[in-house]
């Protein structure tokens, strides 16, 4: 056997043993070496413009491909520039592998190009963190980070690798080569508790059900379908785990959108939790003091946060699912799901009553069901802004499972998460179509990604929601501080569509009703990275601005 570079030895045990094909990344002269590694062993590496993008896209491959996203970022300002995909990978339990270059071990503390401690910044946000010294030991530390991604509640890791391990050539048979890692360990809860919680679940009268992300990766699709099937529980289905079962099924809730689940928890009598936080977004757990609790989640740690439990389920929840299902009785809940909906519709009917109103301006309500209507099959819809968020989330339909991700409707709030997060669907997924639904203020934090795509040939379809306004922000201080102490936060008319024509895409502006629909069409079709800018109301504010204005009260 022969001689092989350090960085050569990266990309051969990322496609040979993890079978890693494609990788997000930025250039960088301390990653050089890697770069060349791709080419060698036939890696499809896309390029971005910002380091940022690169976390995202990882992020939502992991997501689409339910396997660890590959993200590679050179030292110093690459690495800072990939904070903020790293912190929101971090929030919402991303398995991303990050690399990373830095300066040569050899050179440490004397002032070298990009000398910084990143371990020391990256290592509150990490699941692990990793330096290799030796270039030979490369396998055993991919091998970890892949490994420690995918265990238990998933999460980034980030590894370190020097110049001085990957522009040195090593002999073939002094490598010690893992297999691959990504192997998963499941446990199912506690025998004794899962019967306990089957006997609440069979005494409710009033049950219903929230799953979150924890659906999503824990792949529990047949456990869940038979568990809802036999118990007859109501349920809403959020975050990547939203259309696990689909948002059309008769005992979704989401027919009266993200209003249905704030009327529906504080009249339940059992709240059965399958892998989400109680977050500020389900006010902490704190709407619903006198329903039981049933939580299953894979971190034990989650079960008792922020509201107790009555019976907390520590395991995975297909498995969980799975010894529930045996004990659980055939009910039917007709007259507490009817009751539901009399409750939540009324307060809907508005909304529902908007999204068939043709109006001048555009309501963002009416154009969400108009791109709803455009879109035909079962498209991935990559959500992106404040008040944005709030209307593509309650506004389109999700058929599948992640059908609908909200990139900034997380934990992290993070803008800019939407035209590459849609890159990174689009590659994982080519045979869907993607659409992303973009806040203009969040447009720009990421819109010279449009060039990544248009060089890739990587065709999806971002419809801007426009109200020229940084909106949530601005409807916030509208009602804060009085509509004459707006500060900061407008953006006037800009035809970002014509950006994007410039880059190579299609782009189209719309400011009437009318033109909506024929404008997605056309873009769909245009096999290219496409932009539709709609003009919306910019006097319309939602629910989730008044939500964000009173969390923030300190009197």
């Amino acid at each position: 056997m022969g001689k092989i570079y350090g960085g050569h030895l990266v990309a051969r045990y990322l496609k040979q043993v993890e079978g890693v094909d494609t990788v997000f990344g930025l250039s960088g002269g301390h990653i050089d070496r890697i770069f060349d590694g791709f080419y060698e062993y036939g890696i499809r590496l896309i390029d971005v413009r910002h380091e940022q993008a690169a976390v995202m896209m990882a992020h939502a491959w992991s997501i689409f491909k339910n396997e660890p996203g590959v993200c590679i970022v050179t030292a110093g300002p690459g690495f800072t520039n990939s904070l903020t995909g790293l912190v929101n990978a971090h929030m919402e339990n991303a398995p991303v592998v990050m690399l990373s270059g830095m300066s040569p071990i050899r050179d440490r503390e004397k002032g070298a190009l990009q000398d910084m401690s990143q371990a020391d910044m990256v290592k509150s946000v990490v699941k692990w963190h990793g330096i290799c010294h030796d270039t030979r030991r490369i396998p055993e530390y991919i091998s970890k980070a892949f490994r420690v991604a995918m265990s238990g509640r998933p999460g980034p890791v980030f590894l370190e690798l020097p110049p001085d391990v990957l522009n040195i050539q090593v002999n073939e048979e002094e490598i010690t080569c893992p297999q691959k890692a990504c192997k998963t360990y499941k446990s199912v809860a506690d025998p004794e508790a899962i019967k306990e919680a089957a006997g609440l679940i069979n005494s409710a009268a009033k049950p219903l059900l929230i799953g979150g992300s924890g659906v999503a990766f824990s792949g529990c699709d047949k456990e869940l379908k038979e568990f809802i099937a036999k118990t007859g529980i109501p349920f809403v289905l959020m975050n990547n785990g939203r259309g696990t079962l689909p948002d059309e099924h008769p005992l979704s809730i989401w027919d009266g959108g993200q209003m249905a689940l704030l009327s529906a928890l504080p009249m339940a009598d059992l709240v059965i939790v399958l892998g989400i936080r109680f977050n500020w977004l389900l006010f902490f757990g704190q709407v619903f003091p006198a329903a039981k609790v049933v939580r299953v989640d894979v971190e034990p740690s989650e079960l008792d946060r922020n509201r107790c439990s009555d019976i907390g389920l520590a395991g995975d929840i297909a498995l969980t699912l799975r010894e529930l299902n045996k004990l659980v009785t055939k009910k039917d809940h007709g007259a507490w799901m009817k009751a539901l909906k009399e409750a939540y519709l009324p307060m809907s009917a508005a909304e529902i009553g908007q999204r068939e109103k043709a109006t001048a301006p555009i309501h963002p309500v009416r154009l969400m069901e108009q791109v709803r209507k455009a879109v035909q099959g079962s498209p991935i819809y990559i959500v992106d802004g404040g008040d944005t968020s709030y209307f593509a989330l309650t506004g389109l339909k999700a058929k599948e499972k992640s059908d609908i991700i909200g990139g900034a409707a997380g934990l992290f709030g993070c803008l800019g998460t939407g035209v590459p997060m849609g890159i990174g669907a689009k590659v994982a997924r080519p045979d869907k179509a993607v659409v992303v639904i973009s806040g203009d203020g969040s447009f720009g934090l990421n819109a010279m990604e449009f060039d990544t795509a248009v060089r890739h040939k990587i065709p999806f379809v971002c419809v801007i929601v426009n109200d020229q306004a940084w909106g949530m922000i601005k409807h916030g201080q509208e009602i804060t501080y009085g509509p004459q102490r707006v500060v900061g936060s407008e953006l006037g008319i800009v035809h970002y569509e014509e950006v994007v024509k410039a880059l190579g895409g299609h782009g189209e502006f719309v400011v009437k009703d009318e033109e909506i629909i024929p404008a997605i069409k056309r873009a769909l079709d245009s096999g290219k990275p496409a932009c539709v800018n709609v003009l919306t109301d910019p006097t319309v504010t939602s629910p989730g601005t008044l939500l964000l204005v009173d969390g923030l009260k300190m009197e």
